[in-house]
């Protein structure tokens, strides 16, 4: 499928695809003409790619991670190391902390919004 195609199916734009396939994290064949024809397979690619990005991971090691994971079609994946896996733990309690302070937020904006209406009572 061409690039437009592939940005309509996944909501990603076409430069952001270029993008992805400047940093190692899609690739592509390219036809005759020169166009980029990506494998249905991209989809899944490209929504995963989406998800780690909103995870807070970086395109370094999204390109790191990408072999490591099962792809849609069940097919093998390579073992992670150990450094990476180290990384992801720490990112994934790098995560934790920005949840908890957000929660700890909410809940003194909570605190704030009652003691307001009480008094505008």
């Amino acid at each position: 499928m061409r690039i437009g195609e592939l940005a309509r199916r996944t909501g990603v734009s076409e430069r952001s695809l270029r993008y992805y396939e400047k940093q190692g994290l899609l690739t592509a064949d390219r036809t005759p003409g020169g166009h980029r024809d990506y494998p249905d397979s991209a989809v899944d690619r490209v929504i995963r790619i989406q998800e780690l990005f909103a995870a807070g991971l970086c395109s370094r090691k999204i390109a790191q991670l990408l072999p490591c994971m099962r792809d849609a079609d069940g097919g093998p994946s390579e073992i992670a190391g150990s450094r990476l896996v180290a990384d992801l733990v720490r990112e994934r309690e790098r995560i934790d902390r920005t949840i908890a302070d957000l929660i700890r937020s909410r809940d003194v904006l909570d605190d704030v919004i009652e003691a307001a209406a009480s008094r505008s009572r």
